[in-house]
């Protein structure tokens, strides 16, 4: 069992970067996407970040190494292969037809989703406390969309199909999550990441319309190297942490990333409401995303059931 260094000051501080990032990551990838369609924006986060990835594992002397792997790894790479690159991209498309706060708030379905395939793929438990927790995280997400309710129902567009995405999008980041898990035993998360990386570059680059970014602007081109290097370094302050401080702690402030994205949001709205639509919530709204990040949070603490 993998035990932590106890350095729980700098396992906070990676906890906390990462929420900011995943947090804000949306209003960014919303900008860009104003020029840029989401399949060219997923491979370029993808190709820069495999590229400075690559050349740090190749620099210290730990790049993997494929030719070794037996059918299991192979097999498990490949589910996670496909939940990593699927969540990307739908993700993003999600995005096109959501806006930032929706796609953070949703998104908090991907880590419950992770402990309950836990349930079932390593016969985990969860405890009285932690299904209390995903009471409360449903009932924030009623709340939350306690207005647009009626337009959820109409899964082949707008709200509704941006949604269905998302929920798609949870499900399949969760079955990556579960196979990275398993690989961890014969290669580093790094590692892992960079196989992952290089394969949806080969994958996804006949969608690519590489050519494109000549049309976006100083602003547009900010925000997707941000999104390029948010890639990068959310992932690697995740996998670092993880070695400082106990899983469920660091999972606890990464369910506060939504929180983030509505500060952010309302900060845009106010210097900078061009860039991106404002978004209008009201009280019940706010309430059913504190009650999200509060169901979260009960079930990364809590401990499982016994």
């Amino acid at each position: 069992m993998h035990k932590t260094t106890g350095r729980w000051r700098l396992g906070f501080v990676l906890a906390l970067l990462t929420a900011v990032l995943w947090g804000v990551l949306p209003i960014a990838l919303k900008i860009v996407l104003k020029t840029l369609d989401p399949y060219t924006v997923t491979w370029y986060r993808f190709a820069v970040s495999g590229l400075i990835l690559g050349g740090i594992l190749a620099a210290t002397g730990s790049l993997p190494k494929p030719f070794s792997f037996g059918r299991r790894e192979w097999l498990l790479l490949a589910i996670a292969f496909g939940g990593l690159t699927g969540n990307y991209v739908l993700y993003i498309v999600a995005l096109v037809h959501t806006s930032p706060t929706i796609t953070q708030t949703v998104a908090q379905l991907g880590p419950m989703l992770l402990l309950l395939g836990g349930l079932v793929v390593f016969k985990e438990r969860f405890s009285g406390l932690q299904w209390l927790g995903f009471a409360v995280l449903m009932t924030g997400l009623v709340l939350f969309f306690h207005d647009r309710l009626v337009e959820l129902l109409h899964l082949s567009t707008g709200l509704g199909l941006g949604v269905t995405l998302l929920v798609i999008a949870a499900f399949i980041w969760a079955a990556y999550g579960l196979a990275q898990k398993r690989l961890l035993r014969w290669l580093g998360p790094q590692q892992i990441l960079l196989v992952l990386y290089i394969g949806a570059i080969v994958v996804l680059f006949p969608t690519t319309a590489i050519g494109s970014i000549r049309h976006v602007n100083t602003i547009q081109f900010s925000m997707l190297a941000f999104c390029c290097l948010n890639t990068l370094i959310a992932y690697g302050a995740f996998a670092e942490g993880l070695k400082h401080w106990e899983v469920s702690r660091f999972g606890a402030v990464l369910a506060t990333a939504p929180l983030f994205t509505v500060a952010a949001m309302r900060i845009v709205g106010r210097f900078t409401p061009d860039l991106v639509a404002p978004e209008r919530l009201n009280a019940l709204s706010i309430l059913g995303t504190l009650l999200v990040v509060a169901g979260s949070v009960t079930c990364a603490v809590a401990r499982p059931g016994e």
